[in-house]
């Protein structure tokens, strides 16, 4: 048809392309809306002031939470076909970066060998505390004579107390040779003292009692009690030069020294030592 403006319309009229798929203009790729918060961030942290102790705590945190496992290698050459050539580089420093570490040569470790080695005498301090108690608990006919034995853990070491008690005494009246049964309970002792590398320390008491005539004293049946208690230790294989002393102390430490008649303060105690393993002797300097 013709219109007044004398141009020529058609009934269909037809939206353009660009119309039907017109977009906002504030849409942006989600690509982009990353780099641009992360540029946010950078620029806070940048205009923000640190806190050490903070940052210390979230990173101790983040540590705790995911796990840090801390390689140490020492920079040194061994020959694989043969003996060291050289026996501790002081002076290389030819290490690749990947293969360096905080600690590289044993003098720079400082306190490090140290810790370590007082680390490894106290797993095995408490590894043969553990096989001495189990000993004890492994043999049934053993069940009632180990109420003679006290367990009492000291900074010296392990005490091993074998203390008489009323109608169980561990060795007869002015003797120092035990009982049968004594026998056996320290034998069952010797195992686990010979597993380990600690060294021991025998020590005897007896009671305050009226000294019979021909009867020993008091220091020399305590001394001749732990004597005899040694001697089944090295009949059942612990080295004699694991003993560390022998001590005869009389009564002298009575257990109960409110009592000092009691039975209990006759006894035997086996100390096992809490030290630290003696070092290599290319190591002693």
């Amino acid at each position: 048809m013709k219109g007044g403006g004398g141009r020529l319309s058609s009934g269909n009229n037809k939206k353009k392309p660009e119309e039907a798929h017109a977009t906002h203009g504030w849409f942006v790729t989600f690509a982009d809306l990353m780099g641009l918060l992360v540029s946010f961030f950078v620029m806070l942290v940048s205009f923000s002031t640190q806190d050490l102790r903070k940052m210390q705590i979230v990173a101790g945190s983040m540590r705790d939470a995911f796990g840090v496992q801390q390689n140490s290698r020492f920079a040194g050459v061994i020959e694989t076909d043969g003996v060291p050539v050289q026996g501790h580089v002081k002076s290389k420093r030819n290490v690749a970066p990947d293969q360096a570490s905080n600690t590289p040569h044993l003098e720079e470790a400082g306190g490090s060998g140290s810790a370590a080695s007082h680390a490894k005498a106290e797993r095995e301090f408490a590894l043969a505390s553990a096989s001495l108690r189990q000993a004890l608990q492994d043999v049934p006919e053993l069940a009632e004579m180990s109420k003679n034995v006290v367990f009492e853990e000291t900074p010296v070491g392990l005490n091993l107390e074998l203390t008489d008690q009323d109608g169980r005494p561990m060795f007869p009246d002015g003797s120092a040779v035990p009982y049968e049964r004594t026998r056996k309970l320290v034998a069952r002792l010797a195992a686990p003292l010979r597993a380990t590398s600690l060294r021991v320390i025998i020590v005897g008491h007896t009671a305050a009692t009226v000294v019979q005539a021909g009867d020993d004293d008091p220091l020399s049946l305590s001394v001749n009690r732990a004597n005899a208690v040694r001697e089944v230790l090295k009949q059942e294989g612990l080295p004699t030069s694991q003993v560390l002393s022998l001590v005869g102390k009389g009564d002298g430490e009575p257990l109960f020294p409110d009592a000092p008649t009691l039975a209990a303060n006759r006894r035997v105690t086996i100390t096992l030592m809490r030290e630290n393993p003696p070092l290599p002797p290319d190591l002693q300097r």
